[in-house]
């Protein structure tokens, strides 16, 4: 699979998990499937060894933008559980 399609992969579960009707607890209890999660550590291991192509280090910028994102959603939803929104 291409770096494009894998970041793509990404994105849609995140789409999904939108497009599903979310909760705060729904948002709070997202978690990136097993396949993306064993994909960002093979790219976090090779950037921390220097080996990342111009495509993966794309890629592992597109996750962790992603990751930025949801962490804030997450926190958001946990006020908004707190009565604090």
């Amino acid at each position: 699979m291409n770096t494009a399609t894998q970041t793509i992969k990404v994105y849609n579960e995140i789409i999904e998990l939108i497009a599903g009707g979310t909760t705060p607890q729904s948002v709070i209890n997202f978690h990136l499937s097993d396949t993306a999660q064993n994909r960002l550590e093979d790219l976090i291991y090779n950037a921390k060894n220097n080996e990342l192509t111009q495509d993966e280090k794309q890629e592992l910028d597109a996750y962790l933008m992603l990751e930025h994102i949801m962490t804030l959603a997450k926190a958001k939803a946990h006020q908004y559980l707190n009565g604090a929104n």
